[in-house]
Formats: C-alpha cells, sequence, structure tokens
C-alpha cells in the first residue's frame, strides 16, 4: 500500500506508500492516549556499543515527517544532515541518555527515487531497520520479506475523504459505496481491492488516475480521495484556500483494513545476529516513542529543519507537525493497544489482513501465518502511553 500526501508545489506530482496494536489481555488501567506518560528510567542505562551496529540504520518511506516522530526523537543533539544522501545522523539518545552508538535515518520514496523500503534493506547490508506495512510484508513476503518487530503507530492514519458539504449523510466507506461515488485513488494500493472483494464500494467506483493533488478534488467537489488524517484535513483548511473547511473521512483501519503502517521491520534472516541488539534496542525505541508524543517541540523542529535542508518538492511547516501530533493522540494513532503497552502487535489483525487479501484474491503464499510477518520477542511490556 502507498502512503499519500498532497502538496502544492509546482504542480509536483506526490506518492507516498502507507501500526501498532498491542497484544494480551484487556487492561483497565491503561492510560488513554491522550496522555501520554513515561515509563520509570534504569538507573544506569545500558550502552550498546558492541551490541549493536556502531550506526543504526533506518530506512523509512518518505521525507521526514511527524508520524515519524519516534524515530527522530532518537537523535541527540550532535545531528547531522546529509543532503545528498537524504539522511540524518546523531549520537543516540533517549531520556538523556546517551548509549554509545549513532543512528541514521533515512529519507525514502521519492526522496531518494525508490520503490519500496525492501529494496533498499535488499540492497545495503547497512541497514539494520526498515519501515514495513502489513499488506506490502505479506504480498512481497517471497522476494522481499520482512520481520516488524514494533510497531511505533498503534493504528494506520491512511482514509478516504470526501466534502460533507456535498454528502452530509455520508459517514463510512460503505456510504460511499452505496452511492456510487468515485473514489480517486493512486494505483497499485491494495485496499481498493479489498474492499472491492468485501462489497465495501464496488470495482467499478475505483478510480486510479489520483495525481497527488487537490485540484480534481476541488474543482469537481463529489469524488473521494485518498490521504492520511494527520495531514490532509490540515492542508485542506489551511493550504488549500479554494476549498478551505473541514473535510469529512474514515480511516481504512475502521473500514476494516487493519494493517500495522510505518512498523520497523529486519530482514527475518538477520534475526540471530540481531537479537542481543534487538533485545536492548527495541525497548529504547519503545521509551523514546513515549517521550516523543509526551513533549515533540524539539523533535519535530529537528523534522523541519531536515526537510528544509533537503530542499525539494517536499515541504513541512511546523504547523503541519504539530496537527499532526495531536490528530494522532486524538484518533488513536499512537498510543497503547488493548492492553498498556506501546509498540507490540497482534496476531488476530495480522490474519484479518492475510484473510482480506485472500478474499481478494491477491496472489502471496497461501501458508502464511501472522508468525512470518511479526514477532513481540523484544518488546518491554512495563513500557506504554
Amino acid at each position: 500500500m502507498k502512503r499519500t500526501r498532497i502538496r502544492q508545489l509546482s504542480a509536483t506530482i506526490i506518492v507516498m506508500g502507507l501500526v501498532a496494536a498491542a497484544c494480551g489481555g484487556d487492561d483497565d488501567d491503561a492510560t488513554p492516549a491522550t496522555d501520554p506518560g513515561t515509563a520509570e528510567p534504569s538507573a544506569e542505562p545500558m550502552s550498546l556499543a558492541g551490541v549493536c551496529p556502531d550506526v543504526i540504520g533506518i530506512q523509512t518511506d518518505w521525507f521526514p515527517e511527524a508520524e515519524h516522530g519516534a524515530l527522530y526523537h532518537l537523535l541527540g543533539d550532535d545531528y547531522s544532515i546529509d543532503t545528498n544522501k537524504k539522511a540524518v545522523t546523531g549520537s543516540l539518545v533517549v531520556d538523556g541518555n546517551d548509549y554509545g552508538v549513532d543512528v541514521e535515518i533515512r529519507a525514502g520514496g521519492p526522496a531518494i527515487a525508490s520503490p519500496t523500503v525492501a529494496a533498499e534493506m535488499y540492497a545495503d547490508d547497512s541497514l539494520t531497520l526498515g519501515y514495513a506495512t502489513t499488506d506490502s510484508q505479506i504480498l512481497r513476503y517471497e522476494e522481499a520479506p520482512l520481520l516488524s518487530v514494533m510497531a511505533p503507530l498503534e493504528t494506520n492514519p491512511q482514509i478516504i475523504y470526501w466534502d460533507p458539504e456535498t454528502y452530509p449523510d455520508v459517514t463510512t466507506l460503505a456510504d460511499l459505496g452505496e452511492l456510487g461515488v468515485t473514489i480517486n485513488v493512486f494505483g497499485g494500493g491494495t485496499f481498493g481491492d479489498v474492499f472491492a472483494a468485501q462489497d465495501v464500494w464496488s470495482a467499478d467506483q475505483i478510480d486510479p488516475s489520483y495525481d497527488g493533488t487537490p485540484g480534481r478534488f476541488i474543482a469537481e467537489g463529489d469524488i473521494a480521495q485518498q490521504g492520511f488524517a494527520s495531514a490532509e484535513p490540515w492542508l485542506y483548511e489551511n493550504e488549500f484556500t479554494d476549498y478551505g473547511r473541514e473535510l469529512a473521512f474514515q480511516t481504512l483501519n475502521d473500514a476494516g483494513f487493519p494493517v500495522y503502517s510505518q512498523t520497523l521491520g529486519i530482514r527475518p534472516d538477520d534475526i540471530e545476529t540481531l537479537r542481543p541488539c534487538l533485545t536492548e534496542l527495541i525497548p529504547i525505541i519503545q521509551q523514546a516513542t513515549v517521550d516523543y508524543y509526551a513533549d515533540p517541540a524539539d523533535t519535530n523542529a529537528k523534522i523541519v529543519e531536515t526537510v528544509e535542508a533537503y530542499d525539494t518538492f517536499w515541504t513541512y511547516p511546523a504547523e503541519l507537525a504539530d496537527f499532526s501530533v495531536e490528530s494522532q493522540l486524538e484518533l488513536g494513532f499512537a498510543g497503547n493497544g488493548p492492553d498498556s503497552t506501546v509498540g507490540n502487535m497482534e496476531e488476530e489483525r495480522i490474519q484479518q489482513v492475510i484473510d482480506a487479501l485472500a478474499t481478494a484474491e491477491m496472489d502471496f503464499p497461501s501458508d502464511i501465518t501472522p508468525a512470518d510477518i511479526y514477532t513481540n520477542e523484544f518488546i518491554d511490556e512495563s513500557i506504554g502511553f
């Protein structure tokens, strides 16, 4: 599945590729996602030197943005920006603790003209982790498998949006299906075929000609488009002044396609080599996730600065970063799952995606299981919002 964002910059076409639920039983004392907290820090933080690679390379799927905040929160103040490589590197520092190694966060997608994170992972052994999305992991399992070891996002922020003035009674994607509304999306995504197979909408409603700009949506008014709840609502209200009002939307997750997006994946063959590192590293990233959403200002400033330094068609104002964090918390994209842990994943959700792809008659190994896609082995269950 591809992630999408919209920018009105010289009619540039923007194509994006597209979280984490928790496993275990219910916890009545779990803190809501809108009130992030912190876990008790250990007395003496362990050094990762000699345990992890000297530079922990992480490949993302897009330019820096607040949805990537947990990763950028790992960067110490000594970070440097490589505008040619589209990467930012610094000491790995969380909660004031320097863990003795560096972290390198690489932009992906159109930032480096790369088709997929998996392709980068299998082309460059220096990458330790890379973003993975459940449906892509299933469909590309034979050619470039990735095993998710943590999900910084609880649910996928991707949406289908429409104009509430044109369709005041529409509240779901199924309502759009019943009305026969044209749904303008990027080609190559899986969710359109899945929803058609599930009779959420019909196949002939799907128009895969979306070019990443707002012009058609604003001009026609009666179509629906794909986007992100953590971006498009702000853009259409504040940047796209020809529209200048609220959008209505439903997330793909709520419509019945609960993929985990932007999980941290490894090459499965690396698990034994990386096990000592991941055992220490993943809880650190869990804590960075909680800390970022509790106080995102400094990290958002790094994200905005990095985007400006890259100096491409992609822009990312500070106001959008602030909105993104607020919406991620308010709508539950960031937070714990049904327990009190951040970053763990649920077998049932992954099986639901496998079943949905099978219903849509997509091509993938018939014997694939959730265990091929994820592990919670390295999750510290005591760390959560």
